[in-house]
């Protein structure tokens, strides 16, 4: 198996852990489980890489590193949801939108139909992962006495109940939004990848 397969694999391996970690009641346990979701994200960003610098891809590779990605991030929003931090209906929309797309466009790659990502869904992802990193490194630092005491008032703006609120709710917006607009723009290669002739 390829490098940047076997990095895939151990993504998906370290969402559980990063999951446990980060839900259990001990600052320690929750600055270890950032540690491990940057360490998780990295390995996206490096097996992307060496499969670009030296083509090393794969139809399991097309299949998994995706879904490995959605994997990951699912179980970020999953663990704000535990902590009553997200609402679970605005995860759950994500969650389904995100999974649907990426499984289509898998489905499509075995196919050999091409299903091009649009700049708005790449920007909707870059907004979804630019609030899970505010999200994790606050909510950590707010758990972590060195930084959080003489810094309470500060923490306690950065984890407003209302504003994040209201930014998870465009955040749900804008997914569910862009995965409609994905679905309609590709309406007639999706037809054609699940008619009888694909």
């Amino acid at each position: 198996m390829v490098l940047p397969n076997q990095l895939t694999i151990i993504r998906i391996i370290l969402t559980p852990v990063f999951f446990v970690l980060f839900i259990i009641d001990d600052p320690l346990y929750n600055q270890i489980s950032l540690a491990v979701f940057v360490i998780a994200a990295l390995t996206d960003w490096y097996d992307g890489w060496l499969a670009r610098k030296f083509n090393y891809i794969t139809e399991w590779g097309k299949f998994w590193d995706p879904l490995a990605d959605k994997i990951l991030t699912s179980a970020a929003f999953l663990g704000f949801v535990f902590l009553s931090i997200l609402e679970l209906w605005m995860v759950i929309i994500i969650i389904i939108r995100d999974l649907l797309i990426t499984l289509i466009r898998a489905y499509s790659d075995y196919k050999r139909i091409s299903f091009p990502t649009s700049y708005y869904a790449k920007w909707k992802t870059f907004i979804q992962m630019i609030f899970l990193y505010y999200l994790l490194f606050v909510y950590v630092g707010s758990r972590t006495t060195q930084l959080y005491r003489g810094n309470e008032k500060i923490f306690d703006i950065l984890m407003n109940e209302t504003f994040i609120y209201f930014i998870m709710l465009a955040i749900t917006l804008i997914t569910f939004h862009s995965g409609v607009v994905y679905l309609y723009n590709n309406r007639i290669s999706i037809k054609k990848l699940f008619s009888s002739e694909a």
